[in-house]
């Protein structure tokens, strides 16, 4: 970016089987100083499409941006939808690397295409939101292409900044969110990367026939397991809110409750029957990628029938509804849509916001106040920036000592005092307070009881790290436990490898290491401390605590030496 130089080369033999967050976490362990400054010219910005992208094989499109985190201080791989990891990898890039930073003021958008990578100036596009920013990319370049984009958070370096990501319609309302990594892109000077179709895929197969093979095994599993055949494409991830709710883990008014009085008015059941009686533009089972089966995704209508966001997922509806006492489906989206406009993270904003509330700068279940911060947020006014720096910062501003943040990162929606093997997660990823780095709310286990939930997590998290190497989703999971050889074989015919099911784990204990090694490096622990209210206040309805002991958290990664680190 200093300099406007482009140049590629081929994917060097020890990356060869590498994708995805494997790769990115490799280079950056390799390239990057851990203790540089995240907005400095030293961190790089990592797109990497995993290692079955571009095969439009169903939900194994998935991009990873990986980065040294502005909000964590750590490495971080944030995960998105959409269709950037297709046409990247179709036009044959292992990852794009954005290196070094230009001049003050300066701001570029980048085409990656079959022909040339070229940057371009942006200065028409800097000060859009993502939906302008993307409407006049989809002119120019044609709605094929797939678009990388940030909004004012990013532009401003907020910490709270997601970069969001195109999907198959071109609206970008994909994210790779967490990590404040639109905050690294805006540093660099980069407003969007634009990626054009390739006229011929140069995707290939070391053996075809075992590929199409394991392909019909692979949609078989998917068509017969009720979560991805039935579940998901009818009600999507907003049914886990009846779940958890049950279970007594939803945040509650910034994290004060384990269940909400509403939850039943924004969860999957009711937003189901709201899109479906509305008609018009919306959709209950949509794919935000092409060839997905599993349609987990949807397409929310206003009253009228039109559009108003999409989509309308279990963490938005907690962290812009239960968290901020927001019981309504329509307020949800709204909120929803002037957060993919920003280009925030739902879930660092939201909690942000209930900490707002929370010191008494709001009702809780006022939306208006709600849009009325977002608003503050896009214009960079005092209150904004105080807001776009995360929860965890808001909570210092404002003196609000319940702030659910491992790494100063806030959770996802599963309150730990109740879903304890996500506490772990939380508290043990090189991520940060990151559920899908392992997320136990679907396994079969009481929840409320601490003992083997160390054990639990860290298998979570190892299988976690190679499915974002595949480039997979991360409800494809229901594959490898029924039949755990069609992965590997997958990698196996497209790459002529020679894998099996403990290659895999083996993939997410190196993967795992390289992320602990390189926040050793930059002077973060492996295990956070745990946030001291959730060891001492007691969650409603079930009155627990957060009691993982603290000597079990700290030998979760005992078993990764310095070789999985150094590999």
């Amino acid at each position: 970016m200093k300099s406007g130089a482009v140049s590629s080369q081929e994917l060097p033999e020890k990356y060869r089987m590498l994708g995805g967050r494997g790769l990115s976490a490799r280079i950056l362990l390799d390239e990057v100083p851990a203790d540089c400054d995240p907005l400095g010219p030293s961190n790089k910005l990592i797109f990497a499409p995993g290692l079955l992208a571009g095969t439009y094989l169903s939900s194994a499109n998935r991009i990873s941006v990986g980065s040294k985190s502005p909000l964590t201080g750590g490495i971080k791989e944030s995960n998105g939808g959409g269709v950037t990891a297709l046409r990247l990898a179709q036009l044959g890039y292992g990852a794009l690397i954005i290196e070094e930073k230009p001049g003050p003021g300066e701001w570029y958008y980048l085409v990656v295409s079959e022909d040339q990578v070229v940057l371009k100036p942006a200065g028409d596009l800097v000060g859009l939101g993502c939906f302008a920013a993307a409407r006049s990319l989809r002119q120019q370049w044609g709605n094929k292409a797939a678009l990388a984009v940030i909004g004012a958070a990013g532009e401003n370096r907020m910490n709270i900044a997601g970069i969001a990501h195109a999907d198959q319609e071109g609206l970008p309302t994909r994210y790779s969110a967490r990590g404040g990594l639109g905050a690294v892109m805006g540093a660099k000077g980069l407003k969007a990367i634009v990626i054009l179709p390739a006229k011929q895929s140069r995707v290939s197969y070391a053996d075809g026939n075992l590929w199409r093979e394991l392909a019909m095994k692979y949609y078989a599993n998917l068509r017969s397991n009720e979560t991805t055949a039935v579940t998901m494409p009818k009600f999507g991830t907003a049914l886990t809110m009846e779940l958890v709710d049950s279970l007594g883990g939803v945040p509650t008014r910034n994290f004060s409750a384990g269940r909400f009085e509403k939850a039943g008015e924004i969860g999957g059941v009711r937003l189901r029957e709201v899109i479906l009686a509305r008609g018009g533009e919306g959709d209950p089972a949509h794919a935000c990628m092409p060839g997905c089966v599993v349609k987990c995704s949807n397409r929310y209508p206003d009253a009228e029938g039109k559009l108003l966001n999409t989509p309308m997922e279990y963490e938005n509806n907690v962290f812009l509804g239960s968290n901020l006492g927001i019981g309504d489906l329509d307020t949800i989206g709204r909120l929803n849509y002037l957060c993919n406009d920003l280009g925030v993270d739902v879930i660092e904003t939201g909690a942000s916001m209930a900490v707002a509330m929370e010191a008494g700068l709001a009702d809780f279940g006022d939306g208006s106040a709600a849009a009325d911060m977002l608003q503050q947020i896009g214009q960079g006014t005092e209150l904004g920036l105080k807001l776009g720096q995360g929860a965890l910062r808001a909570g210092k501003f404002f003196g609000i000592g319940r702030v659910a943040a491992f790494k100063g990162q806030t959770i996802g929606g599963y309150d730990p005092r109740a879903l304890k093997v996500n506490g772990v997660t939380y508290a043990s990823s090189p991520m940060g307070g990151d559920h899908t780095a392992g997320n136990g709310i679907f396994v079969k286990t009481d929840h409320l009881d601490p003992a083997g939930k160390v054990e639990l997590s860290r298998n979570l998290q190892i299988t976690s790290a190679w499915v974002d190497s595949l480039g997979l989703c991360t409800f494809v999971r229901v594959i490898h436990t029924g039949d755990p050889e069609i992965l590997p074989g997958l990698a196996n015919a497209r790459y002529g490898a020679a894998w099996d099911a403990d290659d895999l784990t083996a993939l997410g204990k190196r993967v795992l290491g390289w992320e602990l090694e390189f926040n050793r490096r930059a002077g973060l622990e492996k295990t956070a401390a745990v946030p001291e209210f959730l060891r001492q206040d007691p969650l409603a309805p079930h009155n627990s605590v957060f009691d993982v002991p603290e000597s079990e958290l700290k030998e979760i990664w005992h078993e990764l030496g310095a070789e999985d680190s150094a590999k």
